[in-house]
């Protein structure tokens, strides 16, 4: 089976475990994972996040398969967007 078709048919709980492996050094009960499985892991984790994700977000794996990176310039319009957002709550010290 190629990784492709492994990771079309790959569940998110079974997604969630690789990462969890990938990230951490170990499988979610705390078992720990040697390098060629956190090598795989890695693999299949981006290769899932490509295909299924989506994602925009900095450092995650685009549809194209690219890591996406961000200039400084997109950072900060993205950062602004979230200041102007009212349901916005995260805590600002303005008053120091």
């Amino acid at each position: 089976m190629d990784i492709i078709s492994l990771v079309d048919n790959m569940s998110e709980d079974m997604y969630l475990r690789l990462k969890c492996a990938a990230e951490t050094g170990k499988w979610p009960e705390g078992t720990v994972v040697d390098l060629a499985q956190k090598a795989s892991a890695l693999q299949i984790t981006m290769a899932y996040q490509s295909r299924h994700l989506n994602s925009d977000e900095i450092l995650t794996v685009g549809a194209d398969g690219h890591i996406v990176d961000k200039t400084k310039r997109e950072l900060k319009t993205q950062f602004a967007n979230l200041n102007d957002n009212p349901e916005n709550n995260i805590a600002r010290f303005s008053d120091l």
